[in-house]
């Protein structure tokens, strides 16, 4: 049985208190490996199965680099991409980021195909700091001007 805690990783109180509020006591092993490595910065590629927790294994060092960032003023650009093949994966990722980062100010948002876009348009324009997309509506959106990607730091495929 794996011993170490979220404390042991360095992860900040904001998003400690998140995962406690969610049960959470100890890192699934791809999160004890993960977290770390995206902490520093680095680049990285994990695998692991099903139901295993490799979705809080990126989130929660992406949360916790964007906390560290000045806030700038205005709307907010798009610092970090996610991209996945499914809305359904993207609406679960995106619930995960609201809820690890639920204690920061921290703004993310979900887009797919599929659905009218105006909504989707209307929050970005607003600011977020993570999108999560699926490639045929992010392609749309670039294609529109409402994207861009100048300023992202940060991109995962999941």
């Amino acid at each position: 049985m794996n011993k170490t805690t979220f404390q042991q990783l360095n992860i900040i109180a904001p998003i400690l208190d998140a995962l406690k509020a969610e049960g959470y006591t100890h890192p699934t092993p791809i999160q004890e490996q993960a977290i770390p490595i995206v902490l520093t910065g680095s680049d990285l590629l994990g695998c692991a199965q099903t139901g295993t927790g490799k979705t809080a294994a990126f989130a929660i060092p992406i949360l916790q680099q964007l906390q560290a960032l000045p806030k700038a003023t205005g709307p907010q650009k798009i610092k970090v991409l996610v991209l996945t093949p499914t809305r359904e994966l993207a609406i679960q990722i995106g619930e995960s980021f609201s809820v690890y980062g639920g204690n920061l100010n921290i703004k993310n948002l979900v887009i797919f195909g599929g659905v009218p876009q105006g909504a989707q348009v209307k929050a970005l324009k607003a600011g977020v700091d993570i999108l999560v997309a699926t490639p045929g509506r992010l392609l749309d959106l670039i294609g529109q001007n409402y994207i861009s990607l100048k300023d992202i730091g940060i991109f995962c495929i999941r």
